[in-house]
């Protein structure tokens, strides 16, 4: 159960801190650009480096913080950024065919079924 109240409680701060920096974002920038999604994306794949860098050299990042800020706090933030790290992961391994059938199979299946899922609303 613990666990399940740690990811739980990052997910929804996380979540919340996406949420008012894309309305800041789109408060401030008047372009059709995603600016707000795109500044997210990337600051939870950097924090999410950041945060699995630390918790690699310091035993004082144990598995309950991790949970909490990594899964939780960057899982609610931006699954981007769990995207991310888990492509870089494969690379690391030397999976490379995994790699472009995550990244590929990510990028255009998502696109596909939101489409799907949108024309099936229609």
């Amino acid at each position: 159960m613990k666990p399940l109240l740690l990811i739980g409680s990052g997910g929804a701060i996380g979540s919340i801190c996406r949420y008012l920096i894309t309305v800041y974002v789109s408060k401030h920038m008047t372009i059709a650009f995603p600016m707000g999604t795109f500044l997210v994306n990337l600051s939870g794949c950097f924090l999410i480096g950041l945060l699995w860098g630390i918790a690699s050299r310091y035993a004082w990042l144990d598995l309950e913080w991790r949970m909490f800020l990594i899964t939780g706090v960057c899982g609610g933030y931006t699954t981007f950024s769990s995207f991310s790290w888990e492509s870089i992961n494969l690379v690391r391994q030397g999976d490379y065919a995994y790699f472009f059938a995550y990244v590929l199979g990510s990028v255009v299946l998502g696109l596909l079924a939101t489409v799907g899922g949108m024309a099936l609303v229609r």
